[in-house]
Order: C-alpha cells, then structure tokens, then sequence
C-alpha cells in the first residue's frame, strides 16, 4: 500500500509571506495544528515548508515578536521532509521516526502537493490490520469447530 492511499488530500496551507498572526486564525478556524507552506506556481501548489502551533508559540509569541508582520515563511521549519505518493508506508513510517516528525507532505511525481500524511493515519491503518489479523484465530477456530462436529 502507497502513502498516497492513507494520506489526507485536504491540506490546510499558506503561502510564505502569509503572517502568523492569519496564519493562526486559519489553523484554529479548520482545528489544525499544523500547516504546510506553498510556493504557488501555474496552479501547482509546491511545498516548502511546515508550520507548526508549536513554531509559533515558541519562536514568535515567547519571544514578543508581532504576529501581524512575522511571516510564515520566517518561522516555518528549515529543511522540509516530503514523500512522494507512491512511497510505501513502511519506508514513510521510518522517515517520520528517523526525522521525529508527525507529519509528512505527500507530493506527486512533479513535486506539487497531493496530501499530507500524519502519524495517526498510519496508527489508524496498523490498527485496522493488526484487528483483521487478530480475528483470523478466532475464525479458524470456529470453522474448526464446525468441521469437526460434521465430520465422523
């Protein structure tokens, strides 16, 4: 299974120029604790960076600086980890734990945004495996069950 099966194709995001301060009244308005920065070009949406609730707490708000002219661009992450659509899940689980991030964007073959991809997506697909994967026992027992008392 790609990542570009599990990953959200709704992604809030914001050009870099955007202010934190609109920034912030976007994340709380679609309950978001994050955003992915763009570079818009043709109508192709290029990431270029994350932003997180967390980036703006601590290197604008604790601080003092002024939300209304600090911008996206100025506070959101510095090298920006990305995943192609069709990378595995697997290998985009151990991009997230080798680089500590709880979310990846998830972008096509020409590298415009397609989604984004979040630890709890991949818990949610383990989840539902490892429960099919439990069930099967549970299963084979039954039908042992009933085998067993049909046959002679």
């Amino acid at each position: 299974m790609s990542v570009g099966e599990i990953c959200s194709r709704e992604v809030v995001c914001v050009h870099r120029l955007e202010s934190v301060a609109k920034t912030a009244q976007l994340m709380r308005k679609h309950h978001v604790g994050s955003v992915v920065v763009v570079d818009e070009q043709a109508g192709a949406r290029t990431p270029v960076g994350m932003l997180t609730d967390r980036d703006i707490v601590v290197a604008v708000v604790a601080v003092g600086l002024n939300a209304d002219i600090v911008t996206a661009g100025d506070v959101m992450s510095g090298e920006l980890l990305s995943v192609n659509e069709d990378a595995g899940i697997a290998e985009t689980t151990e991009l997230m734990r080798v680089r500590g991030v709880r979310r990846i964007p998830v972008t096509s073959a020409l590298g415009s945004l397609v989604g984004i991809v979040a630890a709890d997506d991949v818990q949610s697909l383990l989840a539902e495996e490892m429960s099919a994967l439990a069930s099967i026992g549970e299963r084979a027992q039954r039908r042992e069950s009933g085998f067993r008392k049909s046959a002679p």
